[in-house]
């Protein structure tokens, strides 16, 4: 998905929001794995695998979600703010008469 927000040089609206969404989506997903993972780890009798979810490396399992998600929430909010100054100049331009 960055990839292809780099590489090419114009794109609409839509790719953008969905771009976006799909971000947020796969961060979601992401987090719901993550603690699902976490909870068959306490339920094993391994004590590695504890050791790696009740630590601070959780904290750098949590990052890539955290990420998506913000990039993605940015990318969203981008479209949303164009789309409403966009809207703002139309609405002066036909009501500039008064």
């Amino acid at each position: 998905i960055y990839a292809l927000l780099l590489v090419t040089r114009s794109i609409s609206r839509w790719a953008v929001l969905g771009f976006g969404v799909a971000l947020v989506l796969i961060a979601g997903v992401d987090v719901y794995l993550l603690q699902s993972i976490a909870a068959q780890a306490k339920s094993t009798p391994s004590l590695a695998d504890d050791a790696w979810f009740s630590s601070e490396l959780t904290i750098a399992l949590y990052l890539l979600p955290v990420v998506f998600g913000g990039i993605g929430v940015n990318l969203i909010s981008h479209v949303l703010l164009r789309h409403l100054t966009e809207a703002e100049g139309r609405f002066d331009r036909e009501h500039s008469d008064r």
